[in-house]
């Protein structure tokens, strides 16, 4: 339905999610809407009176209200709609209002330079739509859009995943006026490459050979084109840091195991040290 879930900053947010988000509503022609999520624990009369906490409550969201609707007159959007929700765990509004309401994309900003929150983590392992996290990191000041896929798998569902990512790099690369690179890593562990055993670059020439028909139809320039072997954590860091790119894009598989909901561990491993703005693609599964 072309909307933008844009998800209001903290004070203590590094960049401005609601600028960012309105300037990619633009970009990419769709509608944004703007949450705003707080929630305060109540002590003394407002925690044991329900009366009187419900005034408490109101009177915090109406406080956030003001704030937000001056913050979007300075940016000549008043029309833009905001929602003010009260609520202890912003994820799981957030996961179930934007997939039932038919969002395409949720816009958040980190509110750490150096790490994710646990809200970050649990809006990554549960959001049905595409997610963009923002950071403020120097690095990101480059014109490239780079995205990372698995030109080797023959799972459907990493092949459905692999063309989503894809489609989505592509459209924002479009939008932004950024140059779109795309990575693909050849899963060699450091033991291995220390030791000396394998031809490096024999195996990269022949992972070109092998998936040239993909590269082409994936339409980028040679030279945006990144076969590379190592562990991927790794790899995609550097690359990002190399082409300061500003967006990463990248899929998720996201699972539902013992411990929980995760997007495995090598994802987790690539966000952890990623500085971009990083753009999550979740499965369809």
């Amino acid at each position: 339905m072309n909307k933008i879930f844009v998800i209001a900053q903290l004070e203590r947010a590094h960049t401005d999610a609601i600028a960012h988000g309105l300037t990619l509503a633009k970009q990419l022609n769709k509608q944004a809407e703007v949450f705003a999520y707080t929630y305060a624990y109540l002590s003394g009369a407002e925690r044991d009176n329900p009366k009187v906490a419900g005034v408490a409550q109101k009177a915090l969201m109406t406080q956030r209200e003001k704030q937000l609707q001056t913050h979007l007159d300075t940016l000549d959007a008043d029309n833009v709609p905001l929602h003010v929700i009260w609520s202890k765990y912003l994820f799981e509004h957030a996961c179930s209002h934007a997939h039932r309401h038919g969002f395409d994309l949720m816009v958040k900003a980190v509110h750490h330079a150096d790490h994710y929150l646990p809200t970050d983590w649990q809006l990554i392992r549960h959001t049905k739509i595409p997610l963009l996290l923002l950071t403020n990191n120097p690095l990101n000041n480059g014109q490239t859009t780079l995205i990372s896929i698995d030109l080797g798998t023959s799972n459907p569902a990493k092949q459905r995943l692999n063309d989503a990512v894809i489609a989505h790099g592509k459209q924002f690369a479009k939008a932004t006026g950024t140059t779109l690179h795309v990575a693909y890593v050849l899963r060699i562990p450091q033991i291995v490459r220390d030791m000396d055993l394998l031809d490096l670059n024999a195996l990269v020439k022949k992972a070109y050979a092998e998936h040239k028909q993909k590269i082409t139809e994936i339409g980028v320039d040679a030279d945006c084109m990144h076969i590379i072997t190592g562990e991927p954590e790794l790899c995609l860091f550097e690359l990002a840091c190399r082409l300061k790119s500003q967006y990463f894009v990248l899929g998720a598989r996201q699972r539902q195991g013992l411990l929980g909901r995760i997007i495995g561990n090598t994802a987790e491993e690539i966000l952890s040290r990623m500085r971009s703005n990083v753009l999550v693609i979740p499965t369809e599964e």
